[in-house]
């Protein structure tokens, strides 16, 4: 495109959205607000909202309580017993209420447009994940429940970071070859047990993985047990390393 047709495109998209924005302003991500442009809390919310910072878990990136938790090597408890398989995992923002009120509507009431106000929150906590990542690749959803859902929570997310990172994204490389119930309501265990077998690399896509430093997405991250079963599988399918980024973390009841 000549830089003449660029200027004209760029300035119709500008009044494109200032229109938009008089008939139908935006307001802030968890209330009724207003705010100056869409995917942004407003002043109260953005001080309501517990976004992940140090000191947090340096391999799984729970938050601490505080300072002294975690010793020198800056552990929790979960992996000084049982070391994931992922080189580091990151998350936005602590799984509360307030960070509910933008997660289970973009999980559970069709808000894809979300994960575009999400993605920018993921890229500054998982800055240094992104800046050694070769592919990026999302949590699977099985195609059931994909039917049923209409989008995949974890390929929108991937599908952002990856336009304002520039890493590239490979949404199919991984599949979910069985269906789960859900895991919401299981101890650490039984979700490893509903996970295990439930993932394998696509075989039209797996020559994307040879080597690569990957980095898996998804909404939310619990015990971190479906992010483990997908790491393993990336990682027997020739992945070089494997980190996680996630836009919220379940805290761990032990770091009260």
């Amino acid at each position: 495109m000549q830089p003449i047709a660029r200027q004209m495109s760029r300035a119709v998209s500008i009044a494109g959205r200032a229109v938009l924005d008089v008939l139908l302003p935006p307001h802030c991500l968890t209330c009724d607000r207003p705010v100056d442009a869409p995917g942004q809390f407003c002043a109260v919310c953005f001080t309501r909202a517990a976004f992940i910072t140090e000191p947090c878990c340096t391999h799984c990136g729970v938050p601490f309580a505080h300072p002294l938790q975690g010793g020198p090597e800056r552990l929790c408890p979960g992996c000084r017993l049982h070391a994931p398989p992922w080189g580091q995992a990151r998350a936005a923002l602590r799984y509360d209420e307030h960070a509910k009120r933008i997660l289970l509507p973009f999980k559970h009431a069709d808000r894809p447009e979300l994960a575009a106000a999400l993605a920018p929150m993921m890229a500054r906590a998982g800055a240094a994940l992104l800046r050694r990542a070769d592919l990026i690749v999302p949590v699977p959803l099985h195609r059931g429940r994909l039917f049923t859902r209409r989008y995949n929570q974890a390929a929108l997310l991937g599908r952002a970071l990856s336009r304002l990172s520039g890493v590239p994204n490979a949404p199919d490389l991984l599949r979910r070859i069985k269906p789960t119930a859900p895991l919401g309501e299981l101890g650490a265990t039984a979700r490893t047990a509903a996970v295990a077998g439930v993932f394998a690399v696509r075989p039209s896509r797996a020559v994307l993985l040879a080597g690569k430093r990957v980095l898996l997405t998804d909404d939310v991250m619990t015990s971190g047990a479906t992010a483990a079963a997908c790491v393993e599988v990336l990682l027997a399918g020739g992945a070089a390393s494997v980190d996680v980024l996630v836009a919220a973390r379940v805290p761990d009841p032990r770091l009260r």
